[in-house]
């Protein structure tokens, strides 16, 4: 590895090297120069003129784009504007089509993931690549850990390792010898970076980062990535998060349709005109909300409850209302919408559709009861990537595309390039492989397959978590139409902007247990807040 990175001997968790070079590293950093080496503008990497064709099209298109040592680099475009292509096309994942790649002042012709990595660039993906059944040592450490003098593996010294790098994430809660499938999403998030600096990584990539993380977790990721920076350790941060990329960004590059739009210094940007960048026009309504008024009870649910994460829960849903659910993660949000669609089938209470009890013993209940749910992992619940669009968005309404056990194939063609359009998924037709999707579209496929049911209650757990705020205005939009055409829609959300901005009424869940109803008019940040609070010291006395 070279640059003073190199003179350092080590980063935590990596053997120190007992030289004298360390001394003139120090040397240098009293001179005020960066740890990426004597010349602090000289990029770690650096691509000119990139480009990318999949089929014939172009997805990248001439981009120039670098990073530098002890940057937080953010990269951001609405989904589809060819972000996720080019971080593969740094980290070796797709060839380049056409431009040049630099890394470290270097050519490189044939960038390959081992050969990426071999110079010291590493991505944390949003999907986390991880193997759940071994330890968080084993994982930060597989395919090069350090060996004893007969070649064996030396356990020891990779537990200390682990431990140096975690400590230095101040991650001092995590056991190395904890099997990452018994971990949270942030703490093994914490064990995908550490895997990467075990790496020598100078270039640290990091896709939607702080998608699936609570807010106290979010705050200890950018400390995280802060102290990286510090030192020299180039990042590439890619979010839809507005406020993160001010937080944290020193610079703030812009794509749209696989074009770069601009590359700026974070303090001559606002936030009103990166959204701009990003999607080509002002978007002056977020939160489209209509007042409508509401019908009669769609929904009513007595006294529900399942184990401890649903308790004596009693709410209303009216049609055209859009009625939002808030609480912290693990509040019990998400277990009061798969009980209500039938995945945990509720122990005891009741549920009313249209004023009639109905027992809700699984999904095909609900379904037979106007109830759909879009999940909050789409990836994993809501969609099959390998599948088509037109497979997906007919998945949960095959016998309107079946006759006996015959399918009709162009009717499932025709209705999902009809879902297409209505929704405005951009993809190359029915035919594509939803994996081909970006986040956003992916989300609005899984939508266009439940509106296949005709369904009159729609639960929508976390509609926009991880998709850019163009999608996100469009998803919100759609809410709206759907409510004033007399659906009614409990949507639960981490984001508390969206729950006051699209909600009728705020539910806040605490602990398994609704703590508190509050009206559009008075719900705000600090009400729903204030009922968070009270909840917790409730709780916790």
């Amino acid at each position: 590895m070279g640059g003073c990175r190199a003179r350092f001997g080590a980063l935590p968790g990596e053997r120190r090297a007992r030289s004298p070079t360390r001394q003139a590293c120090l040397h240098d950093e009293e001179q005020g120069v960066t740890p990426g080496g004597r010349d602090a503008a000289s990029p770690l990497i650096r691509l000119k003129g990139v480009s990318k064709a999949f089929a014939g099209i172009r997805v990248v298109k001439d981009v120039d784009f670098d990073v530098r040592p002890g940057e937080v680099h953010a990269l951001m475009g609405e989904n589809g504007a060819g972000k996720s292509t080019l971080i593969k096309i740094i980290a070796g994942v797709h060839p380049h089509d056409g431009g040049t790649i630099e890394i470290g002042g270097e050519p490189v012709s044939h960038l390959t993931p081992r050969e990426a990595r071999r110079r010291g660039v590493a991505v944390v993906y949003q999907e986390l690549l991880l193997f759940p059944e071994l330890t968080v040592a084993e994982n930060v450490f597989l395919g090069h850990a350090p060996r004893t003098g007969w070649r064996g593996l030396d356990w020891p010294e990779m537990r200390r390792r682990t431990r140096a790098l975690l400590d230095s994430l101040d991650s001092p809660d995590l056991d190395v010898d904890t099997k990452v499938g018994a971990l949270s999403v942030a703490n093994r998030q914490r064990v995908e970076i550490a895997k990467a600096l075990s790496q020598d990584a100078r270039v640290l990539i990091m896709d939607e980062p702080t998608a699936a993380l609570a807010e106290a977790d979010v705050v200890r990721l950018m400390a995280v990535v802060k102290r990286l920076r510090e030192r020299g350790v180039g990042i590439i941060y890619v979010s839809h998060r507005l406020p993160e990329i001010f937080e944290l960004a020193d610079r703030v590059t812009v794509l749209r349709d696989g074009a770069l739009i601009g590359t700026r210094p974070i303090g001559e940007v606002t936030a009103q005109s990166l959204v701009a960048m990003m999607v080509g026009r002002e978007i002056d309504h977020l939160y489209p909300k209509s007042e409508i008024a509401p019908g009669e009870t769609l929904l009513e649910v007595r006294n529900l409850s399942h184990g401890r994460k649903v308790r004596d829960i009693s709410f209303a849903l009216r049609r055209g209302e859009i009625l939002g659910v808030a609480g912290l993660v693990g509040s019990g949000r998400t277990e009061l919408a798969l009980t209500l669609f039938g995945i945990t089938p509720a122990s005891s209470g009741e549920i009313l559709v249209s004023g009639k009890p109905v027992r809700i013993g699984s999904p095909r209940d609900a379904r037979a009861h106007g109830i759909a749910y879009v999940p909050e992992d789409r990836g994993l619940q809501g969609l099959v990537k390998p599948m088509t669009i037109a497979q997906n968005v007919s998945m949960a309404s095959l016998e309107r595309v079946r006759r006996g056990i015959m399918m009709r194939f162009a009717e499932e063609t025709r209705r999902a390039a009809a879902a297409i359009k209505a929704i405005g998924i951009r993809a190359r037709g029915p035919g594509q492989v939803v994996g081909q999707l970006s986040g956003g579209n992916q989300q609005k496929v899984v939508l266009a397959k439940w509106l296949e049911t005709a369904p009159q209650i729609l639960i929508m757990d976390e509609p926009t978590r991880g998709i850019d705020v163009g999608a996100k205005a469009e998803i919100h939009q759609l809410m709206t139409k759907l409510a004033g055409e007399g659906m009614g829609i409990i949507m639960i959300s981490s984001e508390l902007p969206e729950v006051l901005g699209m909600s009728d009424r705020v539910l806040v869940i605490n602990n398994g247990q609704l703590v508190r109803t509050l009206e559009r008019g008075e719900a705000t940040a600090e009400s729903v807040g204030a009922a968070m609070a009270d909840a917790r010291r409730e709780e916790a006395a």
